[in-house]
């Protein structure tokens, strides 16, 4: 069974007197009444990091996928809890010194801060952070409505091909290596667009597990479908001179998640407000698709307009 199934069958009734769990359906925990937003990941090595050569980079890596929950559901992360399991090895004082090191950057370029945690001897490296915020409104899942224009920030893809450069899958110069490698480990994040977001955004997903595994999970609990279209999805130059070069399909490189992009639905009444907000922030943000009916299936369309299904259509945690 996948992650979702399990903790339907598992544990969803042990949430239903807490409605600041969500229904265990969406990625924080919301206290209204005390306007605190929690979420909370793990990471673990060959899962979510292929190794530890680069501790600096891994700890930019989790710390930024982490606080990307808040931030699309329209909230400043502020604390951070960092929970650590490791050997001697994977916790060397020089590994050690490089993570401090680097918390500290991701600390002061998003105005966080380090509030306890943990640490475990185990001869299997894994970290779980919890990210901490507050508000008295979010932005929650499930909540799309017929006729949402469907939105996506940034680009989408390159921490894909970086992963895939790291597993030495696909080889490019020396450029395209340390530009697509950074993409993987220093996702971009928009904390500019957090509090916009409540003015137009009906609901919100990070793209983590994939463009259409993150779609499928935003509207999952709703009768409704949607059209999204390939041609629409925002690419990096490198990435399109990539596609050219090595003859990859770009419907593949997009929907293989890391890219910790903001996903959301709005009214088309919202577009105007929409591209005014992109344009002060110098963000980009692109209408890829649209909210349909649940008496029509969900489709996808190509490069060419052409009507596909996606072999892979992301990530997914099996049990």
């Amino acid at each position: 069974m996948n992650e979702f199934e399990l903790v339907k069958k598992y544990f969803s009734r042990l949430s239903k007197s807490n409605t600041s769990s969500l229904n265990l359906n969406d990625d924080v925990f919301f206290d209204k009444s005390k306007s605190i937003v929690v979420s909370i990941d793990t990471y673990v090595e060959g899962t979510h990091f292929i190794d530890f050569r680069k501790p600096e980079l891994v700890i930019k890596k989790i710390i930024r996928s982490s606080i990307s929950d808040l931030i699309c559901k329209g909230v400043d992360p502020k604390y951070y809890f960092i929970s650590g399991s490791g050997n001697s090895k994977s916790f060397s004082s020089s590994n050690l010194s490089k993570i401090s090191k680097s918390l500290s950057q991701e600390q002061n370029k998003y105005k966080i801060h380090l509030s306890g945690g943990d640490t475990v001897y185990s001869n299997k490296l894994s970290f779980t952070i919890t990210s901490v915020g507050f508000s008295k409104k979010i932005i929650l899942r499930n909540k799309a409505k017929f006729n949402d224009d469907i939105y996506v920030t940034g680009n989408l893809g390159d921490s894909f091909i970086g992963l895939n450069i790291l597993k030495k899958k696909i080889k490019v110069n020396n450029f395209l290596s340390t530009y697509f490698v950074k993409r993987y480990y220093q996702p971009i994040l928009f904390p500019k667009l957090t509090k916009k977001l409540l003015d137009f955004a009906n609901t919100s997903i990070d793209v983590s597990d994939g463009l259409v595994s993150d779609l499928e999970k935003l509207i999952n609990k709703q009768k409704l479908s949607y059209k999204l279209y390939m041609k629409k999805v925002p690419i990096s130059k490198n990435l399109q001179k990539l596609i050219f070069l090595k003859k990859l399909k770009k419907e593949y490189c997009v929907t293989q998640g890391d890219d910790y992009q903001i996903l959301f639905t709005a009214s088309p009444s919202k577009s105007r407000i929409i591209h005014k907000t992109a344009k002060s922030l110098s963000i980009k943000i692109s209408k890829i698709g649209k909210i349909s009916t649940s008496i029509l299936k969900s489709e996808i369309f190509n490069q060419n307009g052409e009507k596909i299904a996606l072999k892979k259509q992301g990530y997914y945690h099996k049990f």
